[in-house]
Parts: structure tokens; C-alpha cells; sequence
């Protein structure tokens, strides 16, 4: 008797400034993935939102070129006038056939790093959809990907984390004497700025001075309408993975050493020259905190599925801080994430299975709630 495969929608691409970071992280999983067990459909979205299915979407992303759309973003020229609708592939025999056969899914694995992906909005279309699918909810999803959510509820929970301001671009643009002046009064240099809602460091500057401070807040303002000033310290960047759902465990911590000042995007996807420590050098009583506090953290935001969470460690006190929590980690074989697990026992295929499996489980159990009532038997 043959079993049939699962089969497992690959999602990847997107309008984000991660967009070739998510084809890496996806091509790796698709070559990776247990071919025994799955059948991939890969799903490309382009640059531009369109989605892209049959054929080869990851080709296609490659090398940028134009392919008919599933779900099209249709945008008037004027920004005043946005309009975004789903479009339908258009009639055909054999492309209707491609795209049904397509988009024929069990579970769908969503690679979609930064905005429209990992904040939730992905999250929602397929829960509209009724789709299972791999990692956090909409509200962990969208609490994650906002840092300065995110650190108001760490905060709340009593996780440690470092000072900081919450910029809105508007009140930068319209004064940005201002905001120095308040970020200057609140912190100590030097100080970094983020927009608050993408990943890879992108946008992300130091700043040691005024000057630096003001080109910083400029650079995040390019990409987000939040910006987020934090307290800098001389500290070494420590980080765990989490898996699970309702029972999350953590790897063993690593650490980066990163090429230049600190874990920028070149250090991460250029340079190809900073190191990754695993199992990172602490000390044992460390290694327990820093993992306890990436479960805590884990919880504290609803999480389900993966997380890699991120901490600083201050060298001159060993005072142990919580940076950020990424939904969608970098997924490709050397991406710290997999890596991680790697080194405590958890190879990258099996961490594919694994992660499909608790998004197979978490849409069972979310599927024993009630969405009727009768209202006959209210009281």
C-alpha cells in the first residue's frame, strides 16, 4: 500500500528588503526536506507582490523574470490612490490545471523574512484560508516583527531589556532637533538606530555621536514609518533557537563574532568573514539563563513553531540582555538557526519534519475550539 505524501507549500520570496535572504533560507529547505516523506510545490511571491506557482518560481525570482501571477498586487501610479485586489489566474486550460495542481496543498512552510511575511499578514491570509502552516501565529507574528511591541510586552514580563525611544518618521521629519534632543536626554552614546519592523539589520546603524545619530535616523526612516533608538554597549551577541508549540525547548546558545562593528547586514550576507561560536564560550550557569530566558520570551509573545532569539551580554558585567526575537530566521543549512539545532542534536532535515509536524499538530488542536454558538442555550 502506498502512502501518499505530504504535500508542503514552500512560500517564498516577497515585497521585503529580505527577499534574497528568503530564496536562500527556501532553497536550502527544499533540498534539504525528507523527499520520502514530502512533496514540495514551491511558491514564489515577486518583489513586486505578484504570486507565482507551476513551473519553477524560484528560477524565475532568480533571475527576475516576468511570469504570469495566481494573485496579482494591482497598484494605481498615484500613492494617493493605492489599491491592492487579488487577481485571479487568467483562463486556460493547462495553466488553470498547473495552478489548481499547484496550489493542491497539506501544509504550507512560509519563508518569508521581514514585512509581508513575517508579520503576520501572510499569517492571516492562511488562516482565512484554512491552511496549517509552519511557525508563529498572527499575533506572535506581528508582536515579533515589531521591536518596539515586542519589547513593551518583554517588559511587561519582566525580561531584561536595554533602554530605549520609540521614533515616529513623522515627528523625525518634522523635527528632528527634537527628537535628538530627547533620545540624547534619555540615552548615552553610543546608541542604534532600527526600523522597527524588519529583520537582517537592515537599516540598522551605530551611532557614537550627534552627527552619526542623525544619519542613523535618517537611514531607518527609509524603510519604516517606526524607528527605534536603543541604548548601545559594548557587548558580545549571543543567540538560541526555540522549537515548539505549547512546550517550547532551546538549543544551546552561540555566539557571533561578528567582521566589523557589529552584526550588520554586510557582516551577515558580504563579508563571509564572521565567525559563529557553537555551543557559544559561557560559562554553564550562563548558558541555563540565557536559554530559560529564550523559552520565557518564547511564551511571553504566544510563539509557536521556531523563533531564534537574540541576546547581549555586556562585557564588562556579564549582565545578560534580551535584543529581539525573529519569527522567521535565516533557514539556510549555515544560518544560525539550523546550525544551532545541528550542534544540539537536531538535523537539518529532521528540523524540517519537525517544524511541519507541530504546524500539522497546532491546526488540529486550534481546530478543536468551538466557532458556533447556539444562542438558544444562552443564559
Amino acid at each position: 500500500m502506498t502512502i501518499r505524501k505530504i504535500r508542503v507549500g514552500i512560500l517564498f520570496g516577497g515585497r521585503s528588503g529580505e527577499h534574497e535572504v528568503s530564496l536562500t533560507s527556501a532553497q536550502g529547505i527544499m533540498r534539504a526536506i525528507d523527499k520520502d516523506k514530502y512533496d514540495v510545490v514551491p511558491i514564489g511571491i515577486t518583489k513586486e507582490g505578484r504570486w507565482m506557482v507551476g513551473g519553477d518560481p524560484m528560477q524565475a525570482l532568480r533571475a527576475a523574470a516576468d511570469m504570469p501571477p495566481v494573485l496579482a498586487s494591482i497598484a494605481d501610479e498615484e500613492p494617493e490612490s493605492l489599491q491592492t485586489v487579488l487577481v485571479p489566474l487568467e483562463p486556460g486550460p493547462s495553466a488553470l490545471t498547473t495552478a489548481e495542481a499547484a496550489l493542491e496543498v497539506d501544509v504550507i512552510f512560509p519563508v518569508l523574512h521581514g514585512p509581508h511575511g513575517e508579520d503576520g499578514t501572510v499569517q492571516g491570509l492562511l488562516e482565512l484560508a484554512g491552511l496549517p502552516y509552519v511557525g508563529a501565529g498572527v499575533t506572535a507574528s506581528a508582536v515579533g516583527m515589531d521591536k518596539a511591541i515586542a519589547k513593551d510586552v518583554f517588559r511587561t514580563h519582566g525580561l531584561p531589556v536595554l533602554p530605549y525611544q520609540v521614533v515616529l518618521r513623522v515627528a523625525w521629519e518634522a523635527d528632528p532637533a527634537r527628537v535628538v534632543t530627547l533620545c540624547e536626554a534619555a540615552l548615552r552614546y553610543p546608541m542604534f538606530t532600527k526600523p522597527a519592523n524588519l529583520g537582517s539589520s537592515v537599516g540598522v546603524s551605530r551611532a557614537n555621536n550627534r552627527g552619526e545619530l542623525t544619519a542613523g535616523l535618517d537611514e531607518a526612516a527609509r524603510f519604516d514609518r517606526k524607528l527605534i533608538v536603543e541604548q548601545g554597549i559594548e557587548a558580545r551577541e549571543i543567540e538560541v533557537s526555540v522549537l515548539g508549540n505549547d512546550d517550547p525547548i532551546a538549543s544551546v546558545p552561540g555566539e557571533i563574532i561578528p567582521s566589523r562593528d557589529f552584526y550588520s547586514y554586510a557582516a551577515k550576507y558580504i563579508d563571509d568573514a564572521s565567525d559563529l561560536l557553537i555551543p557559544a564560550p559561557v560559562s554553564e550557569e550562563q548558558t541555563e539563563q540565557i536559554r530559560e530566558l529564550a523559552v520565557k520570551a518564547y511564551a511571553a509573545i504566544d510563539c509557536a513553531g521556531m523563533a531564534r532569539v537574540d541576546f547581549l551580554m555586556d562585557r564588562s558585567t556579564d549582565g545578560i540582555w534580551l535584543n529581539e526575537l525573529n519569527t522567521i530566521p535565516g533557514f539556510t543549512p549555515i544560518s544560525m538557526y539550523p546550525k544551532l539545532w545541528e550542534a544540539t542534536g537536531i538535523s537539518y532535515t529532521e528540523l524540517i519534519d519537525r517544524l511541519i509536524q507541530l504546524a500539522l499538530e497546532r491546526y488540529k488542536d486550534v481546530g478543536r475550539s468551538a466557532t458556533m454558538f447556539d444562542v438558544s442555550t444562552a443564559t
